[in-house]
């Protein structure tokens, strides 16, 4: 029966297959260590607090930092422009999935001509009697057509359009937590460069509380004019450092206002109060590297943008095969009075099966698959070197945290001992006990540890932002969106 009815034969294959034409995606599997190498001593790190992953910040125990991250969430423009993009292909993912439905339209028309007499039609009509030079028309039609994917072009190309949905899903995710970490990272930068730069002011008071005193003495006769203009070249230099470090402390201040979606200068009276610099957390769970593939985002995109080109291999392959369609028209035909337009007289119908076979372009073809499967080649590679490179972010952050941290607590020890050092250089020296080349000396050694300290205390803080950020910490993992990469 349905030999006699090739039509419903194309129907019923449409509807009913489940296959289409093109390589079936798999995740890619990855060997991946069941531990970091780095694990181990981050455990033993000893912490006031510890951070989950889900909100690392507050782990900081800054009030101060924990609201600008949230307020760079809301207000970053970074973000909005990822946001936009995910609005972009979820109207990409709409189109895709309407290609499979039926398309239809409404049309009608009323028109009214004059004829002129003088051409030859108008001519022949002018000697017919009762002719009238004006002439109305009226058409109304609904028509509608349907593409039989029958190969499934159609429905790798929707696989493809979803896949690009979750990559910008998963992209916008990503830009969320670089936007954190980094809002976190320049916070803990501008406490930073605020304690250096009160070292390097109390050196400069220091020094010239020693300019006064080689004075004084000199004024007395008891030092020489050399003693007095080696004091007067180390203010000099303690004086050189602060307009540097103002310098950054400026640029890192416009950084902050700009990641909060502001103008440069908005929130610079709110940090004019220097601050502690924030202590790095402990980690409550850093997980195993395997977890890495659901956890960071930019993993997900990576995944996701493989998968969309194993897709396209398919909807490539597709052109291999014939594509029908079918389109039907109801409507009536060009009536001459609006009164009889939806009479029977002028009712019109019309089915169509349409054929459309690149039957001769196989070459083309050749070239687009081959193509579409070096873009698959290409996307695979790539994930997994961003797997590779996620594990080394992990890997690199947890040393710097580690051996930032055991940094800041010998240079806390030697700032102890060079201080009272230095004070009992500047005592000596006022007995004649030593030179004056050994309280500069001194001096400059506890500026440089000093300010060494201070940088290892906000290299720490920063690594301990970076190993979370590597983490993929900064939000909790949906389950729909765990299994949409499974």
């Amino acid at each position: 029966m349905l030999a006699k009815h090739p039509l419903a034969l194309l129907i019923a294959a449409s509807l009913l297959t489940g296959c289409a034409v093109g390589p079936d995606y798999a995740r890619p599997d990855m060997p991946m260590p069941e531990r970091y190498l780095g694990a181990a001593t981050v455990e033993q790190r000893h912490a006031s607090t510890r951070a989950d992953l889900a909100a690392w910040w507050e782990g900081f125990g800054d009030p101060q930092l924990s609201r600008y991250v949230m307020l760079a969430l809301e207000q970053n423009l970074d973000l909005a422009q990822a946001s936009a993009r995910v609005v972009q292909a979820r109207a990409g993912l709409g189109a895709a999935h309407a290609a499979l439905l039926p398309a239809g339209n409404v049309s009608g028309q009323a028109a009214r001509a004059y004829q002129s007499v003088e051409t030859p039609l108008g001519q022949i009509l002018n000697s017919t009697p009762g002719f009238d030079r004006y002439g109305n028309a009226y058409e109304a039609d609904l028509a509608a057509s349907w593409e039989l994917d029958l190969f499934g072009g159609l429905r790798r190309g929707r696989e493809a359009a979803l896949s690009e949905y979750q990559a910008s899903a998963a992209g916008a995710t990503a830009t969320r937590l670089a936007v954190a970490a980094q809002t976190a990272d320049i916070y803990i930068s501008i406490r930073g460069l605020q304690t250096r730069l009160d070292v390097a002011r109390r050196q400069v008071q220091k020094q010239q509380e020693l300019l006064k005193i080689i004075q004084l003495l000199y004024g007395k006769g008891l030092a020489a004019e050399l003693q007095v203009n080696q004091a007067e070249g180390a203010l000099a230099q303690a004086q050189a450092s602060v307009p540097v470090l103002e310098t950054g402390l400026d640029a890192a201040m416009n950084a902050l206002d700009v990641m909060l979606g502001s103008s440069p200068g908005t929130h610079r009276a709110e940090l004019a109060e220097v601050g502690s610099i924030p202590v790095a957390p402990g980690i409550a769970a850093a997980g195993s590297p395997g977890e890495l593939l659901r956890r960071r985002p930019d993993l997900i995109v990576a995944e996701r943008r493989l998968a969309a080109s194993n897709a396209r291999i398919g909807v490539a392959m597709a052109e291999y095969y014939p594509k029908f369609s079918l389109s039907g028209l109801i409507g009536s035909a060009t009536a001459v009075s609006a009164g009889n337009l939806f009479t029977s007289g002028a009712s019109q119908a019309a089915g169509v099966l349409g054929l459309r076979w690149r039957l001769f372009d196989f070459a083309r073809i050749n070239a687009q698959i081959d193509q579409a499967r070096g873009q698959e080649a290409e996307r695979l590679a790539a994930y997994r070197l961003a797997v590779l490179r996620a594990t080394e972010d992990v890997e690199n952050a947890f040393s710097a945290l580690v051996k930032r941290e055991q940094q800041a607590v010998a240079l806390a020890r030697g700032v102890d001992s060079l201080g009272r050092a230095r004070s009992a250089s500047v005592a000596a020296y006022q007995k004649g006990v030593v030179s004056l080349i050994e309280v500069l000396q001194a001096d400059e050694s506890l500026l440089r540890a000093s300010d060494a300290h201070a940088q290892a205390q906000t290299e720490s803080a920063r690594a301990a932002v970076a190993a979370f950020k590597a983490l993929g910490g900064g939000w909790q993992p949906h389950e729909s969106e765990v299994l949409a990469i499974k």
